[in-house]
C-alpha cells in the first residue's frame, strides 16, 4: 500500500525538543542516587569522582545523540532504536571502564548495564512518542517510514513495562539479600525493613513517573490521531468536500486516513456526476417545455444568467446576504430553467397563438404557474428533500408575482414574494422585451432598461433593479452571448 505522506527533516523537530538535555540530567541523577544502593562497588567510589564519571559519561551521550540526528534522517522507530543503542553503548563502557580502571567484578558491570538499558528504554520511548507527537502536530510524516502497527506497539509497549518492572524487582530483591547477608547483625530488622521500604518506593516512584508520562504521551497520540478523523468528517457532515485527513503516520490510521480520503474522493466525484446528471436533467426538461412556446432555448440559458449576475450583485447588501449565499445561489441558478415548466399544460391553441391573447385565453395561460408548481411537487413526493426542488417550485410559481401585490397566480407583495421569484421576474421580463415575439418586435437594451426603472417598486423589488441598473453591462453580454441562433 503505498502512503501519500509529506516528508519534513526529522532533524528539525528533533532540534526542538528543548527538554532532551533535561531528560538526560534526570537520568543521570536517578542513575547516580540508584546506583549506588544497587551497586556496592559504584559506592565504594568517592561521590565526587562518581559524580563526575556519571555526568562526563550521560554529556558524551547526548552529544553522540545530538551528532547523530544532525547528521542522519531517521524515522521515529529508528531514532528509538538509536536512543536504546547509545544508553546500551553507555552502560557497557561504563561497565569496561570500572573493569579496567578500578577492577569491578563483571557482575557489578552487569547491573550498570542493566540499569543503563531500563533508564534507556523509558527516555528513548518517551521522545519516541513525543517526536511522533509533534509530527502528528505539523500533520507530516516520513515517506520512509515502515509500516508499524499501532496494536503490536501497545503491545511492546506493556510487555516491555511488565519487563521492565520484573527486572527492577529481580534487581532490588537480589541486592537486598545480598545486603542483608551483608549487614547481618549491624542493623535491627526493623531498620533493615525501614530502608528497604525506601528503596522500594524510590523505585516504584521513578517507574511510575516514567510509566505515567509514557503511557500520558501515548494516550495523546491516538487522541490527535482521531481528532484529525473526526475534525474531517465533520466538516464533511457539513457539506465541504475540499477536505482530506492528514496521513501522518504508516499505521492503522495512516491507513484509515487514505481510505476515508479515498472515500471523501469517490464522494465528491459521485457528487459531481450527480449534479451533473440534474443539471443535464432540468435543462433538457426545460428545453422540451420550450419547444411547445414560441420563445427558444437560448431564453432559458440567458434568464439563467442573467438571475446569477443578479444574486451575485445582491451578495453584498444585508438585506439578501443570508437569503443569496453562495450555496442558495447556486440551487437558485441551477432551478431557473424550470420556471415555465409548467406551459406544457396550456393547450396549444392559446400557447402558440401568434397574436395577443383574449381576456379569456390570459386567463388561462395565468394557470402555466400553477401547473409547473405541482408537477414539481409530484416529482418531490417521488424522491428525498432535494433542496433545488424547493427553489424550482417557487420560480415556477412566484416569477409572475408582481412587488405592488397586483400579479399572479396569488397576488403576493413586497417580500411575501420569494427572492428567486422576484430575480427572475426581472430576468424574464427583461429578456421577453428584448427578444422578437409573434406578438411584438425586439426592444433595444435602452428601451427595455427604461420600461423595467419604470416598474421600481411597482413590478420589481426596488433593490434587484437597483442592481439591474448597477451591471447593465452584464446583461449586454449574457444577451450578446447566448442570442438566438
Amino acid at each position: 500500500m503505498t502512503m501519500k505522506i509529506r516528508s519534513h527533516p526529522a532533524h528539525s523537530s528533533e532540534h526542538s525538543l528543548a527538554h532532551i538535555p533535561i531528560q538526560y540530567a534526570i537520568a543521570a541523577a536517578i542513575f547516580m542516587t540508584y546506583g549506588i544502593q544497587v551497586c556496592p562497588f559504584l559506592d565504594s567510589l568517592e561521590r565526587q569522582l562518581l559524580a563526575s564519571i556519571i555526568i562526563g559519561l550521560f554529556v558524551c551521550m547526548y552529544l553522540v545523540r545530538r551528532i547523530t540526528v544532525k547528521a542522519i534522517f531517521t524515522s521515529p522507530i529508528k531514532q528509538f532504536k538509536l536512543d536504546m543503542t547509545i544508553f546500551l553503548g553507555g552502560g557497557i563502557v561504563l561497565a569496561l571502564g570500572n573493569y579496567i580502571a578500578y577492577d569491578f567484578p563483571l557482575v557489578a558491570g552487569f547491573r550498570v548495564v542493566i540499569g543503563l538499558s531500563l533508564l534507556g528504554f523509558f527516555i528513548s520511548l518517551q521522545l519516541l512518542l513525543q517526536n511522533e507527537q509533534r509530527m502528528i502536530t505539523q500533520t507530516s510524516a516520513s515517506s520512509n517510514e515502515p509500516y508499524s502497527s499501532v496494536a503490536k506497539r501497545i503491545q511492546t509497549f506493556i510487555f516491555g513495562l511488565l519487563a521492565s518492572a520484573v527486572v527492577v524487582m529481580i534487581l532490588v530483591i537480589y541486592k537486598d539479600l545480598e545486603w542483608l547477608k551483608e549487614i547481618g547483625t549491624q542493623h535491627s530488622l526493623e531498620q533493615a525493613a525501614l530502608w528497604i521500604l525506601y528503596e522500594f518506593l524510590f523505585v516504584a516512584t521513578v517507574f511510575a513517573g516514567y510509566s505515567f508520562f509514557i503511557t500520558r504521551c501515548f494516550s495523546q497520540n491516538i487522541a490527535l490521531y482521531f481528532q484529525h478523523q473526526n475534525s474531517t468528517l465533520a466538516k464533511l457532515k457539513k457539506g465541504e468536500r475540499e477536505v482530506k485527513v492528514p496521513i501522518t503516520a504508516s499505521n492503522e490510521f495512516g491507513t484509515m486516513a487514505e481510505y476515508t480520503n479515498h472515500m471523501i474522493d469517490s464522494l465528491s466525484s459521485t457528487e459531481a456526476t450527480l449534479k451533473d446528471t440534474r443539471d443535464a436533467a432540468i435543462l433538457a426538461i426545460a428545453s422540451l417545455a420550450e419547444t411547445r412556446d414560441n420563445e427558444t432555448g437560448a431564453h432559458i440559458l440567458r434568464t439563467q444568467e442573467y438571475v446569477y449576475a443578479l444574486g451575485l450583485y445582491l451578495q453584498e447588501n444585508p438585506r439578501f446576504r443570508d437569503e443569496l449565499s453562495p450555496e442558495n445561489l447556486d440551487l437558485i441558478y441551477k432551478s431557473a430553467p424550470l420556471h415555465d415548466i409548467g406551459k406544457v399544460g396550456i393547450p396549444d391553441s392559446i400557447l402558440l397563438k401568434p397574436g395577443k391573447l383574449t381576456t379569456e385565453e390570459f386567463e388561462v395561460m395565468k394557470a402555466h404557474p400553477v401547473i409547473g408548481r405541482r408537477a414539481l411537487e409530484k416529482a418531490e413526493e417521488q424522491v428525498d428533500e432535494l433542496p433545488f426542488l424547493a427553489y424550482a417550485k417557487e420560480i415556477s410559481e412566484g416569477h409572475h408575482e408582481k412587488w405592488d401585490g397586483s400579479g399572479y397566480p396569488a397576488g403576493l407583495k413586497g417580500n411575501d414574494i420569494p427572492i428567486s421569484a422576484r430575480l427572475m421576474a426581472l430576468a424574464d421580463v427583461y429578456d421577453a422585451l428584448i427578444t422578437k415575439r409573434v406578438y411584438k418586435p425586439a426592444f433595444s437594451h435602452e428601451t427595455s432598461r427604461n420600461i423595467i426603472v419604470e416598474g421600481k417598486g411597482k413590478h420589481f423589488d426596488p433593490d434587484i433593479v437597483d442592481a439591474f441598473v448597477a451591471i447593465e453591462h452584464r446583461f449586454l453580454e449574457i444577451a450578446e452571448r447566448f442570442r438566438d441562433g
